[in-house]
């Protein structure tokens, strides 16, 4: 089976939960016999040098890339406010990409064309008019969800109802667009529900994010030291940062002041000036890491604050399968079936953060058990061969009723 995968990043580093769901399962369907061949937008944000393959990356069989500028321009910003077409996926149309993809699509016929979120959904026609191929849209996220749970926990009233706006824009695309796929492919259950209630009526398959838990060491040596959180993530990307400013202006302090000796490690790619100059006793902030796997181990606690978001957090899948403690919330945690106190802690509220990191302390003897379990979980019911091998069952049943 030949597999054209596009990418509105280049999916390397992996360093955010993106490049990780992208490249975890495009290794997964080529170790299952499919040839995969990677098109992707390197945008300046996460610009990637392609002089040589890295090795991550030599499951695939070719690996295309075309430059983009996509950085938000506020006169661009401004005029489409008097359009009806969303500024989040204008951003990511672009005639050299799309003249490559259809360069790529004369060269060689492919049996799937796997759309990675819905940022790619403009070009659309452009395969169908180059290709028979199947359509496939991969959705890491029910994509306006998220804007409507920004825009929700956005204070300031102007820039509220500027948000508001894009994120009607966005919806109305993103549902207008469901129904052109040959294969949607939503990351959980729950998101599944959500387009089937916005009136998707095509065939679907639920395909989780998957890892490969042999390529994560647990050091659970990180539970006979002092308790310390890590916090690891792309800081560019607006959850986040929502997320950890909530984390620490309401929760941090006051834990800090209950636990004197409790410290804080923050880690992320693209961080920006106002996190990378916090000042708060026992509050250390790293910048983009060489290992994120190293910087998870040496702590017992991973901590995922998110306030907004959609679909599911490799981040939270990674921290598991090192064996941590992942603290998060219930939004954090969507798509992931874990359990309170059996493989993770969950929390809501500012009393709830402080309860669990109560908890932790007065039960150090089971922190261990926790982050023991947690791993095995995501070893069970995430484990990427055998999502791809379903995956590939059901485009080779798509491919027979298109025959």
């Amino acid at each position: 089976m030949k597999i054209l995968q596009l990418c509105k990043k280049f999916p390397f580093p992996l360093k955010d939960g993106e490049s990780i769901a992208i490249t975890s399962l495009a290794r997964s369907l080529a170790e299952q016999g499919c040839e995969v061949t990677l098109l992707a937008m390197n945008t300046r944000k996460h610009y990637f040098n392609l002089n040589s393959t890295p090795n991550a990356l030599l499951h695939y069989s070719a690996i295309y890339a075309t430059d983009l500028d996509n950085r938000i321009r506020p006169s661009d910003a401004f005029w489409n406010l008097f359009s009806k077409e969303s500024y989040h996926i204008q951003r990511f149309i672009n005639t050299d990409f799309e003249q490559k993809l259809k360069d790529v699509l004369r060269k060689e016929e492919f049996d799937v064309v796997q759309l990675e979120t819905l940022y790619l959904a403009p070009y659309i026609s452009t395969i169908r008019k180059y290709s028979d191929a199947i359509i496939a849209m991969r959705s890491h996220n029910v994509e306006h969800e998220i804007w409507e749970r920004i825009t929700a926990n956005t204070r300031f009233l102007p820039k509220r109802m500027y948000l508001a706006h894009l994120t009607k824009k966005l919806k109305r695309y993103e549902i207008e667009v469901q129904n052109q796929y040959d294969l949607l492919i939503p990351i959980s259950r729950r998101d599944e529900q959500k387009f089937k209630s916005f009136g998707f009526k095509g065939t679907s398959k639920v395909t989780p994010i998957g890892v490969d838990s042999d390529q994560y060491r647990p050091d659970y040596d990180s539970y006979q030291k002092d308790l310390s959180i890590s916090f690891i993530g792309s800081l560019d990307w607006m959850p986040n940062q929502e997320g950890l400013k909530w984390f620490l202006d309401k929760v941090w302090a006051r834990l800090s002041q209950r636990n004197p000796n409790l410290s804080l490690h923050i880690a992320g790619r693209n961080t920006p000036k106002w996190i990378s100059q916090i000042k708060r006793k026992n509050v250390k902030v790293y910048g983009e890491v060489p290992c994120a796997h190293k910087f998870i181990n040496e702590h017992s606690i991973m901590v995922v604050p998110l306030l907004s978001g959609s679909g599911m957090r490799a981040k939270i899948l990674e921290g598991m399968s090192l064996g941590k403690v992942v603290l998060t919330t219930p939004i954090g945690l969507e798509g992931i079936h874990a359990k309170h106190k059996k493989e993770v802690l969950i929390a809501e509220t500012v009393a709830e953060f402080e309860k669990s990191i109560n908890y932790c302390y007065q039960n150090r003897n089971k922190l261990e058990r926790i982050g023991r379990c947690a791993k095995e979980f995501v070893s069970t019911s995430y484990d990427s061969d055998e999502l791809a091998k379903d995956l590939i069952k059901e485009y080779s049943s798509l491919m027979v009723e298109v025959i």
